[in-house]
C-alpha cells in the first residue's frame, strides 16, 4: 500500500512566519508532527511519502503514486485543503482525513472517503483494521483521551529538517485552565496526560541521529500543566541528556503565565536549554 501523507499550506498570516523566514533561508517553522506521528502508525510493509506543501509542491506524479492519500489540517488551512481535495478527486484518489479542521466541522467535507477524527491514537488504529477487512468506516471519532503511552516516536525521517526553522515535539495534551480564547479544552480536556520521560529522551535521540542541529519547539499547549511531574522527572532528564551531548538542541514552548510564580521551574528550564517561552494571558478582570 503506498499512502501520500500531505500538510496543506498555511496561507501568510501571523503563524505562517513567511517574510521572516526568509531572512534565515527557511521555507517553514515546523514540520506537520501530526502526520509523521500517524505515518509511525502505519503497517511497516506499507510505503510512505509526505508531501508538506510549505516546503515542496505537489506534483501529479506523486499522486499517481499513491493509494490512498491522507490530510491532516487545521482551521487555517481550509483553502489548501480544498484545493487538495479537488486535485485528489480528479485524480480519483480515495481521501483520509484528520485533525482540528475536519474534527471541528465533518459536516463540510462529505467529500472525504473516511474521516478519523478526535486523538489519532484511538480512532487511526481503528480505522486500520477496519480497512484491512474492507469494511472501513466513513467517520471515526470518540469523546474518550488516550494515554499519551499509546503514542509512537514520530517519523522524522519523512521529513528534510534543512527545510525547517526547528523541529517540533509532544510532551502533554490537555490544559488545567479554562482561557475563553482557547479551545484546547474542548478538543484535548482538562486532564493533563503526559509522554513517558523515556519516550522523550528517545524521541529527542532520534532527532538528534538525523544530524539535526538546534531549535526543538514543544507543541504543548501548556508545557507547565504538571508542574510536579515536570519538575521532578522530565525536566533532571532533559537536562542531563542535553549536557551529556554537548547542548545540541535549545527549547521554546508556550505555557500559563502562572511560569512567573515558579522561580524554581524557570531555572530548570533554562538549564535544560529552554530560551523562550510563548505565553497565553487570559484578559483580566476588571
Amino acid at each position: 500500500m503506498n499512502i501520500l501523507l500531505i500538510n496543506p499550506k498555511t496561507p501568510d498570516t501571523y503563524w505562517s512566519f513567511k517574510h521572516a523566514l526568509r531572512f534565515i533561508a527557511k521555507k517553514a517553522l515546523n514540520p506537520p508532527l501530526g502526520l509523521i506521528t500517524v505515518a509511525s502508525m502505519l503497517p511497516e510493509d506499507w510505503q510512505k511519502k509526505l508531501v508538506d506543501l510549505n516546503v515542496a509542491g505537489l506534483h501529479d506524479r506523486d499522486l499517481h503514486w499513491a493509494d490512498y492519500v491522507f490530510i491532516s489540517a487545521m482551521s487555517v488551512q481550509q483553502d489548501s485543503v480544498r484545493e487538495i481535495i479537488e486535485r485528489c478527486k480528479k485524480n480519483h484518489k480515495k481521501m483520509v482525513a484528520g485533525g482540528p479542521l475536519f474534527t471541528g466541522e465533518p459536516e463540510n467535507f462529505t467529500d472525504i472517503d473516511h474521516l478519523v477524527l478526535n486523538e489519532a491514537e484511538i480512532t487511526f488504529p481503528q480505522f486500520l483494521s477496519d480497512l484491512g477487512h474492507n469494511r472501513a468506516k466513513k467517520i471515526y471519532c470518540t469523546e474518550k483521551h488516550p494515554a499519551l503511552d499509546s503514542s509512537p516516536v514520530p517519523d522524522y525521517s519523512l521529513i528534510d529538517h534543512s527545510k525547517y526553522a526547528q523541529l517540533s515535539i509532544q510532551y502533554s495534551r490537555g490544559c488545567p485552565f479554562n482561557c475563553e480564547f482557547c479551545e484546547i479544552t474542548a478538543l484535548l480536556g482538562r486532564k493533563v496526560r503526559t509522554k513517558s520521560t523515556g519516550q522523550i529522551l528517545m524521541e529527542l535521540e532520534n532527532i538528534y541521529r538525523t544530524g539535526y542541529r538546534g531549535n526543538v519547539f514543544f507543541v504543548d499547549d501548556n508545557f507547565i500543566g504538571n508542574k510536579k511531574k515536570l519538575k521532578s522527572e522530565l525536566l533532571p532528564a532533559i537536562i542531563s541528556w542535553n549536557t551529556s551531548q554537548g547542548m545540541p538542541f535549545d527549547f521554546t514552548t508556550e505555557a500559563s503565565i502562572n511560569l512567573s510564580d515558579d522561580p524554581e521551574l524557570m531555572d530548570m528550564m533554562t538549564r535544560a536549554g529552554f530560551v523562550k517561552v510563548f505565553v497565553g494571558i487570559e484578559s483580566p478582570d476588571e
